[in-house]
């Protein structure tokens, strides 16, 4: 299993403490998302981490602790390279990882409000 933030998991490390402009910090803009995504060991552990069953770093528990706030604002707090990031995660999950993607929506969007957007807009098309 590949283990991220969303949602947005999503730009898994992107997202942290809000600054004076009303945004997310930019320290982790600067993350390879996909190198993340592409790391099955770190990519499970900051799945484990939003999913609270497991250990959070410093930047797992900076991301778990917007997700919510991401989702119900549109990421409008983000930079443009964690905007960048949560839809590289997201696409990930939805086309790749659905029964994570599943669980974390269960968590943090149990009516699915905000994750059917994402799920149909970056759902690729299989034909």
């Amino acid at each position: 299993m590949k283990g991220a933030i969303v949602f947005c998991l999503l730009a898994v490390a992107t997202i942290a403490v809000a600054r004076p402009e009303d945004k997310y910090t930019d320290r982790y803009d600067n993350t390879n998302v996909q190198e993340i995504i592409d790391n099955d060991k770190l990519f499970e552990a900051y799945v484990k981490c939003v999913l609270e069953k497991g250990k959070c770093t410093a930047d797992g528990k900076e991301l778990k602790s917007h997700i919510t706030d991401a989702l119900e604002n549109d990421c409008s707090k983000c930079t443009d390279p964690q905007k960048d990031g949560v839809r590289l995660v997201i696409k990930h999950l939805v086309n790749k990882e659905p029964a994570i993607w599943e669980e974390l929506c269960a968590k943090y969007d149990p009516k699915k409000v905000y994750a059917s957007k994402y799920e149909k807009e970056l759902k690729e098309v299989t034909a």
